[in-house]
């Protein structure tokens, strides 16, 4: 008798099509540089398109297998949804000085707050409004759909701009998870009221709010044990990737636990297991979110968001009425407006043109309306027609949004980092695949033709020339504030290269490799910055003998962790102590050098101006250290 019956009697080809359109969207729009469009809005058109045509002759067994996959993505995406947001800002942002009207203007957790109250009666308003033109089963419940904004959307378009730690993108993102957090609370609430009414069973639904509590006490008081600690981290990387397991256990915990209060709790049960582990990650965050993002973004929310596109029910538009395009501009033209007319309070820190883009970008909706109009839909107080408009305008907002935003608030034009890398070593090409991590461009000029070929077929901007070309640095557009290291892999001829440069290009900014001793003093009379690789390699292998298990580490989370030197330049800082800054918690400072001084800091430390900071880190914790330490 076998102990494991498994049965193969499942149609695949379904899942493979969907699969198969999960993967091939975003590698045609990285192909074709669709780069502006969210990839989601391509997943629910394409998704639309595949139900129609390919789809629909299947079995209703591997359509309920597609749909359980969609809603797994789903849950997930909302279990991101709340481990995105730094609880740490947040507290951050509380204040801590008696409140004055310049200081409340300059906080961005009391501005979302008011930003939020202000949409929501702006909202109600216009839904109030609504009724009498369209049938509106519940007014609130219809202005809580249009108050619900996408941190997802959101987020991409400020970091393809750099703005994440602007003071200006954190008062959007503040903003923005705001709204998040308590539109996903209030529709739940609403939602168990009308299924149930007004009766002692709703307070039921604070029991997920005390197991939030009772889990975050269990995880303070587990996080001291050493035991625990060390079990974690050796399993952590192991076969077993028990941080994994432990994720997708607090997920299903939630969820199970918001099943038995209703239907409509389990959204906002997977979004408190995420904000739940958000608070616990530290250290642990950047390398657990990516493999967290890849298990999600990679398999289960691509299947949603297909999904949503095969249900979608255009036909369901027809039931409006002969008014229905009119009714849908409406709709589209209120829920810009909602989020433009609370973005006023901006105006006094960023000029009205600025706050005007905040709120159309805010504008932006997805996850968060899909869930609340299909609540919605359930509980009868929304139509299949509005459902269906919903989903619809959700996907125009995500497109316009932020096309508008990029139209009012142009981004600033910057100095070119790109980097010059003389010579396709493999040197030069892990350098330059390096420096992609880091969001600074490179070019490779690399004279031999198979080499050219094989460097360009890896996706990296190559130029086929001689590093001895004059012509070639105005072909590549060599800017004086551009760094050229020269890697031929020959010291002579690297010698040679930078001689040319330094001297017919008057080029400063050069870095080259010294082989051997007369080479070094040689680059150095010419003003070229060394490095030495053998001591380089006799310093790894040293630290692979004295600390592995920290060379180790360092090595294998490259791709998430770097060193960065930043300068203080901001005078706000001067004279503070690091234990008064709230920095990010992915990163930590290694050292300061002051004048001619080394120093190790610690809470206490005093900060100057002029110090320099080694600082250890994800890069959005180095974005953060720098935004505090050196923009003024």
């Amino acid at each position: 008798m076998s102990l494991l019956t498994i049965s193969f009697d499942f149609e695949f080809y379904p899942l493979l099509i969907v699969i198969a359109i999960a993967w091939l969207i975003p590698t045609v729009m990285s192909i074709f540089r669709l780069n502006k469009v969210p990839t989601v809005i391509v997943e629910i058109i394409v998704g639309y398109f595949i139900g129609k045509f390919f789809l629909q002759s299947f079995h209703s067994e591997s359509a309920v297998i597609l749909d359980y996959l969609a809603l797994m993505g789903f849950i997930f995406l909302m279990f991101l949804s709340g481990l995105e947001i730094d609880v740490d800002q947040l507290l951050a942002s509380i204040p801590k000085r008696r409140l004055t009207l310049t200081r409340f203007i300059k906080n961005p957790l009391l501005v979302g707050l008011t930003y939020f109250v202000v949409m929501l009666i702006a909202s109600y308003i216009a839904a109030l409004g609504l009724s009498y033109v369209i049938d509106i089963g519940n007014v609130w419940y219809f202005s809580l759909i249009m108050v619900t904004t996408s941190v997802g959307i959101l987020l991409p378009v400020l970091k393809d701009r750099s703005e994440t730690n602007s003071n200006y993108g954190q008062m959007l993102i503040t903003a923005a998870v705001v709204a998040d957090i308590f539109s996903i609370i209030l529709f739940t609430i609403t939602a168990s009221v009308l299924k149930f009414g007004v009766k002692t069973e709703l307070l039921w639904l604070l029991s997920i709010f005390v197991l939030f509590y009772l889990f975050m006490l269990s995880g303070k008081w587990l996080s001291k044990i050493n035991i625990f600690r060390s079990i974690s981290y050796q399993l952590s990387h192991a076969a077993s990737q028990i941080k994994i397991r432990g994720t997708m256990l607090l997920i299903l915990i939630f969820v199970v636990v918001s099943q038995y209060l209703g239907e409509e709790v389990v959204l906002l049960g997977a979004f408190l297991g995420g904000l739940l582990l958000s608070i616990f990650m530290h250290k642990d965050r950047s390398l657990l979110l990516i493999k967290l993002d890849g298990f999600g973004y990679g398999f289960l929310i691509p299947i949603f968001f297909i999904m949503v596109g095969v249900n979608f029910d255009a036909a369901a538009l027809a039931d409006l009425d002969q008014r229905s395009y009119l009714i849908l501009g409406l709709l589209l033209l209120i829920m810009i407006l909602v989020k433009v007319i609370p973005s006023f309070l901006w105006i006094k820190l960023f000029g009205p043109k600025k706050a005007m883009a905040g709120g159309v970008l805010m504008s932006s909706q997805l996850s968060l309306i899909i869930a609340a109009a299909a609540i919605g839909l359930e509980l009868g107080i929304i139509t299949p027609a509005l459902n269906a408009s919903f989903i619809l305008l959700a996907v125009l907002t995500c497109i316009i949004a932020p096309v508008v935003f990029n139209f009012l608030n142009p981004k600033k034009k910057v100095l070119d980092e790109k980097t010059v890398i003389v010579g396709g070593t493999s040197t030069g090409v892990l350098l330059a695949r390096r420096l992609h991590l880091h969001g600074r461009s490179s070019v490779i000029i690399e004279k031999h033709v198979e080499r050219y070929n094989e460097i360009k077929a890896k996706g990296l901007e190559v130029v086929l020339g001689n590093g001895f070309d004059i012509d070639i640095y105005e072909k590549v557009g060599l800017a004086p504030e551009n760094y050229v290291v020269v890697l031929t892999g020959y010291d002579d001829r690297n010698f040679e290269i930078c001689n040319l440069i330094r001297h017919e290009l008057q080029h400063e900014k050069l870095i080259s490799r010294a082989g051997i001793a007369s080479n070094y003093q040689n680059l150095k009379n010419i003003g070229v910055e060394t490095f030495d690789a053998t001591r380089i390699l006799a310093n790894a292998i040293e630290n692979l003998i004295e600390r592995p298990s920290t060379y180790h580490a360092l090595i294998e989370s490259f791709d998430q962790f770097h060193v960065e030197e930043i300068e203080i330049t901001n005078p706000k800082v001067d004279g503070i102590q690091v234990k008064e800054i709230p920095f990010h918690g992915d990163g930590t400072m290694m050292m300061i050098r002051r004048a001619d001084n080394m120093y190790v800091p610690n809470g206490e430390t005093y900060l100057k101006q002029g110090d320099v900071v080694n600082v250890f880190g994800s890069n959005t914790a180095l974005d953060d250290f720098k935004d505090k330490l050196s923009k003024v």
